[in-house]
């Protein structure tokens, strides 16, 4: 009976040992082939990229951790490399990525570009100031201009405003008294004189819308050209 069941149990360890054997070639084979495949992955999308596919960055992918090797023009292209390999199914960035000034020629071009644009620059600035002091006398020659003009058109428009005003004032004292009806006036007013037209009944109504007209205020003069007679 022992001699039995020592029997099966080194059949079955000899049967599970190829057995175990293929499992783990199977699942060695898997991940290098998985390890593969995201490192094409993530190869695409570096030399993809618009700002690193002119720069020689190589890619290797074993146990989930990305290796990053070759060089860039600055650190920002470095770090970018990095956010790019960062991939689902990586545990972490080995970024050996070594930053050159002068990879792929990015650095003299850069030099060169930052000259032109300060020369640039300085010339843009030098005509912005010629036009400005341009513009600067221009506007203060329109503000003397306009300043003056809009000073002359505020003293009509008062002067104008003023004669209306007391145009109406007259007219409401004098239409408004019981000791001038009866009577026919006509009242105009020109740089705050005021001209009196027109028929009273009596020399009282006269002296009385005389004095009506002299008493409002801002009224300079009175001019009389009033008659007596009955209303026309």
């Amino acid at each position: 009976m022992k001699q039995t069941i020592v029997t099966l149990v080194c059949t079955v360890s000899l049967l599970g040992g190829p057995v175990v054997g293929r499992v783990l070639a199977s699942q060695s084979a898997s991940v290098k082939a998985g390890s593969h495949a995201t490192e094409e992955q993530i190869e695409h999308r570096i030399h993809d990229d618009s700002i690193l596919k002119q720069h020689d960055v190589k890619v290797s992918v074993s146990d989930g951790v990305v290796t990053l090797t070759g060089t860039v023009a600055t650190t920002a292209q470095r770090s970018r490399a990095a956010r790019l390999a960062n991939v689902k199914g990586i545990t972490r960035v080995d970024n050996q990525i070594v930053v050159e000034r002068t990879a792929s020629g990015t650095s003299g071009s850069i030099d060169r570009a930052a000259e032109k644009t300060k020369s640039g620059t300085s010339k843009a600035i030098d005509k912005t100031k010629e036009g400005l002091e341009k513009v600067v006398g221009k506007t203060k020659e329109g503000v003397a201009v306009a300043a003056e003009k809009t000073g002359q058109g505020v003293r009509k428009a008062g002067s104008e405003t003023s004669d209306a005003a007391l145009l109406a004032s007259v007219k409401t004292r004098l239409f408004g008294d019981d000791a001038l009806k009866g009577s026919d006036i006509n009242v105009d007013c020109d740089a705050k004189v005021i001209t009196l037209r027109g028929t009273v009944p009596s020399e009282a109504s006269r002296a009385r819308a005389l004095d009506l007209a002299r008493k409002v205020e801002g009224v300079s003069r009175v001019v009389d050209h009033l008659t007596i007679g009955p209303k026309k």
